[in-house]
């Protein structure tokens, strides 16, 4: 019996001036563990006159994880941050109870040809820290545990899993692991994770149970423990998941809450103007949208 509880196909969603494809939230299935939301970005070319420019935005409740396969992104907060991000790296920003970013292309970058490609993702942050302070941590490629099995490669992200911890700061119990193959291989990693599990195809294929899956997918486990599958050679995915939490999560627009009171005071204060500023963009802002669709 297949162990894939719900397979979810990336959706097109615009960004502002940039087209990404979404995994989270999906109707059938809000969350995975503590991961709200999951957006797969490119690969996209941008020629000399285009450039990534996703203006200042709020968050509040969550942790956001920006991780590049390709290309290069410039974050700015309101608590002053200011740097580059490079594949193999992870930006870790915690919201908390409130807190202002852009993500730029680099300004030695605007005016040439580039690639950008990567993953998006929040985490929720548990109930009694989603009003913490909020933080950036930037956690470079030499402090993600990397190890190889035969010739497939592993890279603890963020989390703990395989008896080690990642250096992102993460708050509950979760793991993101990219795993590459490079010939055809089975693995099983049931006794590795726990909570609820789901495993996202970048390129290449996965078998399980007969079925095979490939690239832009995003499979669902029923049982965690049941995770065996095969991959095919050149295959990279991610797995990633998690203790779920006891609590419903709302999500509207760049907001995340247990509680609607603290979305609906967010609303008001980014409509208001009431969040902290991030130097030098001052005067530069993403409006509330009148309708959302997350």
């Amino acid at each position: 019996m297949s162990n894939i509880q719900l397979i979810i196909e990336e959706r097109a969603a615009n960004i502002g001036n940039f087209m990404v494809g979404r995994l989270l939230p999906f109707r059938q299935k809000r969350m995975i563990g503590p991961f709200s939301f999951i957006d797969h970005m490119g690969p996209v070319k941008l020629s000399e006159r285009e450039n990534l420019d996703v203006l200042a935005h709020p968050h509040i409740g969550l942790s956001t994880l920006t991780y590049l396969f390709e290309g290069s992104m410039m974050h700015r907060d309101s608590l002053g941050s200011a740097l580059e991000i490079k594949p193999g790296e992870v930006n870790w920003m915690t919201a908390g109870k409130g807190i202002v970013h852009s993500e730029k292309t680099p300004e030695y970058l605007r005016h040439s040809d580039k690639v950008l490609h990567g993953l998006q993702i929040w985490v929720a942050l548990p109930k009694e820290l989603e009003q913490m302070e909020p933080s950036f941590v930037h956690v470079g490629k030499e402090e993600l545990p990397t190890w190889n099995e035969g010739e497939t490669q592993f890279t603890l992200i963020a989390g703990k899993a395989f008896g080690r911890a990642s250096a992102v700061p993460v708050y509950s119990p979760l793991y993101m692991i990219e795993v590459k193959s490079k010939e055809k291989t089975k693995l099983s990693l049931g006794d590795q994770l726990f909570g609820e599990s789901g495993i996202y195809i970048l390129e290449g294929g996965i078998e399980e149970e007969g079925n095979s899956f490939g690239p832009k997918q995003l499979l669902v486990a029923q049982n965690h423990s049941l995770c065996t599958f095969t991959m095919e050679a050149n295959t990279t995915i991610y797995i990633f998941g998690g203790e779920p939490f006891p609590e419903e999560r709302f999500i509207n627009w760049n907001f995340v809450s247990s509680d609607k009171s603290l979305i609906e005071k967010a609303k008001d204060d980014w409509m208001n103007q009431r969040f902290d500023k991030i130097a030098g963009e001052e005067n530069e802002f993403v409006p509330y949208p009148s309708l959302t669709n997350r």
